[in-house]
């Protein structure tokens, strides 16, 4: 039984070639050639019998050696992994040995490792620097082109080929190289002149430059398509680049201090701290880092303390939060001109604008924020709220319907089923600005309450009576505005579209004067004739003796006084 272990323990410890493991070698003290030690022989002290001579220490060069031809094995059937880790251990005993090093880079360039694999070539280039060799110069140029380091891999090949000029190997690399540079250079030229979406097309070719050699894409060029992207405003794909690259290299505090730039261009604050605070983790002193860290706290907190004065009326103090948030922002092209975080204040402060009735200003941050995000159905419904006030109808329906579309995407129902509501709304103001406008008869705003409807009448039928020099057909047009907008039912028919002409629910035969009765217009021409009911001319006759109950504005009139207002 033990002669059985002993043959499956030989076994174990012979690799797939036959060969011994040197590990295992070294620590039995058996050699590839060796046989079973000698019997042992009596000492002088114990008779004829001594003690077994040890086994002589293999020299350190051909262990090496071993190890570096079993790694060959290894390579050559593809199990490139355990090749490195014999290679290494050939290395840790001749360091100095170049082919060691060249192997071990051909087995990272199989593992596509061109990081390890580079500084294995460089390491074998200097060690063979009084006679170099085409083919360590070679591998180590495949190194820098699959890195991306053209100018190094270009300089790298003219030494191979200065060595042997017919290289075939060498001549298709340069081709390579050279078509990289190029690549490089038109990226270099089309970022100095801003042109981004050139730019991108020569990223694209350099990444495509590389796929033959098998490698991943640098580091660096992932960057550049992040910033490519922000610099577009493409914040989708930006988002997807920083993504692809923070997989690829977690702990990298440049890749961080990106991803956080872009999470908070996309207004995402909180998350763009996250990734800040760990790029400092990493790196305490990255400055990129830490300025976009004090810079996201204070459009944060300007940003909230902007939301509580809006809530609470404070409408003054709210533009004023937002304006010195946009500050911060900034409108910087390689930032996409301040991002979505900028959309976002720029619409707020549109609607605050808007809340003050400062309709100009509102537009021109609306149409800055749209520029920005064109597919915010917020920015697109106070626009629209906008293009109501300035009676721009056919833009404000254009917008409603797009604010619809856009909320249907990224809003809630009630965004959309609010939208419809207001959309109806603007679509009875076209019609009615076709008609006749009654509120700008009356010179009042559209949300204008009784009190403003009572003071507006008095002060524009005083105005255009005929009897004080003005014009009969004004006049009639006044009264009969007020007989719509002070009656409820009337003007919310009139607000939602319905033709209303001031004749519906008329009790008497004055055509053209809102259904008003004789009294009523007496008590109104009283006021010019010491409340004498004096003649009208122009109305066929005078109305004289009638009561002045309308001053509390019964049917739909007002007559004046400070009663009521």
């Amino acid at each position: 039984m033990a002669k059985k272990n002993k043959s499956k323990k030989k076994q174990a410890d012979m690799l797939p070639n036959g060969a011994v493991d040197p590990q295992v070698q070294e620590a039995t003290g058996s050699g590839a050639g060796s046989s079973s030690p000698p019997p042992a022989t009596p000492s002088p002290a114990e008779g004829n019998s001594k003690s077994p001579s040890p086994a002589p220490e293999e020299d350190p060069a051909v262990r090496a050696e071993k190890l570096k031809e079993q790694g060959n094995v290894y390579f050559k059937a593809g199990r490139y992994g355990e090749a490195v880790d014999l290679y290494t251990q050939a290395i840790a005993l001749r360091s100095n040995e170049p082919a060691y090093l060249t192997n071990r880079a051909a087995s990272y360039m199989a593992l596509k490792r061109f990081r390890p694999a580079l500084e294995d070539c460089q390491l074998a280039a200097s060690l063979q620097s009084d006679a170099p060799s085409a083919k360590t110069l070679l591998r180590l140029g495949r190194c820098q082109l699959a890195l991306g380091t053209s100018a190094a891999a270009l300089s790298t090949v003219r030494a191979v080929l200065s060595l042997e000029p017919r290289n075939t190997a060498a001549i298709q690399l340069r081709d390579k190289v050279q078509l990289l540079e190029g690549h490089v250079r038109n990226l270099d030229a089309a970022r100095k002149r801003r042109d981004w979406a050139m730019a991108r097309l020569a990223l694209d070719k350099c990444t495509q430059s590389i796929e033959g050699e098998g490698t991943e894409v640098p580091t660096e060029w992932r960057m550049w398509r992040i910033e490519l992207e922000l610099c577009r405003g493409n914040w989708d794909a930006a988002n997807i680049a920083a993504n692809d690259a923070l997989r690829l290299n977690s702990n990298s505090p440049d890749i961080l201090a990106i991803r956080g730039l872009v999470l908070f261009l996309s207004g995402k604050l909180p998350q763009a701290l996250q990734h800040v605070a760990s790029a400092l983790r990493l790196d305490p002193g990255h400055e990129n880092a830490r300025k976009l860290r004090t810079r996201v706290k204070d459009v944060e907190r300007l940003k909230e303390e902007g939301n509580v004065s809006f809530k609470t009326g404070k409408l003054n103090d709210a533009i004023e939060k937002y304006t010195e948030a946009l500050e911060r922002i900034g409108t910087a092209e390689e930032e996409g001109g301040g991002g979505q975080i900028r959309a976002t204040l720029l619409s707020n402060r549109a609607t605050t604008l808007l809340k003050l009735n400062k309709h100009d200003e509102a537009l021109v941050d609306t149409d800055a924020s749209l520029a920005i995000a064109p597919t915010s159905f917020k920015a697109l419904r106070t626009r629209a709220r906008i293009n109501i006030h300035l009676e721009k109808y056919d833009a404000a329906i254009a917008d409603f319907n797009e604010a619809i579309q856009q909320a249907g995407l990224e809003g809630s129902d009630a965004d959309v089923r609010a939208l419809k509501a207001e959309l109806k709304k603007a679509e009875a103001a076209l019609k009615r600005s076709k008609t006749k406008d009654y509120y700008k008869i009356l010179g009042v705003p559209r949300d204008c309450n009784e009190a403003d409807i009572k003071k507006a009448y008095r002060r524009e039928s005083l105005k255009h009576h005929p009897d004080k020099g003005g014009d009969e057909e004004k006049f009639k047009l006044v009264v009969e505005a007020n007989a719509v907008l002070s009656d409820p039912q009337r003007r919310e028919r009139y607000d939602m579209g319905e033709d209303e002409d001031g004749m519906n629910g008329a009790s008497s035969g004055m055509g053209g004067m809102g259904g008003m009765s004789q009294a009523d217009l007496a008590s109104l021409f009283a006021q010019f004739h010491g409340g004498s009911g004096g003649g009208f001319g122009g109305f066929g006759g005078g109305f004289g003796g009638q009561s002045q109950e309308l001053e509390n504005g019964k049917g739909g009139m007002y007559m004046g006084g400070a009663r009521g207002e």
